[in-house]
């Protein structure tokens, strides 16, 4: 393929993106920015978990509000928001991934502490310290992935900055394989490792029965974040990555990958997923959807009340004006 021409993707794809990014861009904005404002603005007794939850729904925030630039790519054909911001652009995507899986590693540990040592749950769940385990992974994660903006050989010096293959850095540019690699196995393996290492020691203590001065709503709530953990980057993050391990092993010129584009969405699905986690942590988020669901059912009660009262006044209209 010659560089001056513009990455080949199907209609059928960019018709699917559009639709697809256009769902998470809605829905994911109102779940993170609720969960936001309730972690951050209305909780008034932080733990552990809240500071971790702000730093989820941030890093959502900051990847959702990338999605409308994407779309316009796809719909546009081309990219027309200058070369600074592709590389931006490209950081950010590969940020993503990174950044919600060390923060899920971190979730992990944390439960670790409160079933398998809750004698010393106080010192090492402490809030401050929850703040500097984020402050290090948010410094971590940025600086693997800044190198990203500073591209010596810019892919698109031949197609006048229009094409933003530096978009597809993570699927489809093969010259930096050893700085991939690294990447993929400090940022994806190693806190992969931590989950799988908390999660066993975890299941391990409640089947031998060492957790019995655990109260046993401290218990579900702990079972609760770890399935649903384990069940999102299952479902979110592996598929993605091993699919990322494969484009970047196979020796092939093709610019489209199926499989790739239905990981990326898999993986972009986690912003939305997330609802669940926030769900269980949160007892004033769950509040807060609840009040949101009985608000809408009162809305539509009153709409279906004024439209039924409606219809019988005016059929007394009717029967008074045959009288």
């Amino acid at each position: 393929m010659e560089h001056n021409e513009s990455l080949y993707v199907p209609p059928v794809f960019r018709t699917a993106s559009l639709v697809f990014y256009g769902f998470i861009f809605c829905v994911g904005l109102v779940v993170n920015f609720t969960a936001l404002w309730v972690f951050a603005l209305t909780t008034k007794r932080r733990s552990s978990v809240t500071i971790y939850m702000i730093n989820v729904a941030v890093v959502d925030l900051i990847f959702i509000l990338l999605l409308p630039f994407r779309m316009a790519y796809y719909s546009m054909d081309f990219w027309p928001f200058g070369d600074m911001f592709c590389r931006i652009n490209a950081a950010l995507t590969v940020l993503y991934p990174c950044l919600a899986l060390w923060l899920f590693a971190l979730v992990s540990a944390d439960r670790y502490v409160a079933i398998v040592q809750p004698r010393h749950s106080k010192v090492l769940k402490n809030v401050n310290k929850a703040m500097l385990s984020c402050a290090g992974v948010w410094i971590m994660t940025l600086g693997g992935t800044a190198p990203l903006l500073f591209l010596e050989e810019d892919p698109d010096q031949f197609s006048n900055h229009t094409t933003c293959l530096k978009m597809h850095d993570i699927v489809y540019l093969r010259r930096d394989n050893p700085v991939h690699f690294t990447r993929l196995g400090f940022f994806f393996l190693v806190p992969m490792f931590i989950m799988v290492g908390c999660y066993i020691v975890i299941v391990d203590n409640l089947i031998h029965g060492r957790t019995s001065k655990l109260k046993p709503k401290v218990k579900q709530k702990s079972i609760r974040i770890i399935i649903t953990l384990i069940a999102q980057v299952l479902v979110c993050f592996v598929p993605f990555h091993i699919c990322f391990v494969f484009l970047l092993l196979e020796d092939s010129s093709q610019d489209y990958s199926t499989w790739g584009a239905f990981t990326t969405f898999l993986m972009n699905m986690s912003t939305v997923l997330d609802i669940i986690l926030y769900y269980i942590v949160s007892k004033q988020f769950q509040d807060r959807v609840i009040s949101v669901i009985l608000y809408r059912n009162y809305l539509r009660s009153v709409r279906r009340k004024s439209r039924h009262t409606g219809s019988v006044r005016s059929l007394s209209n009717l029967t008074s004006a045959m009288i």
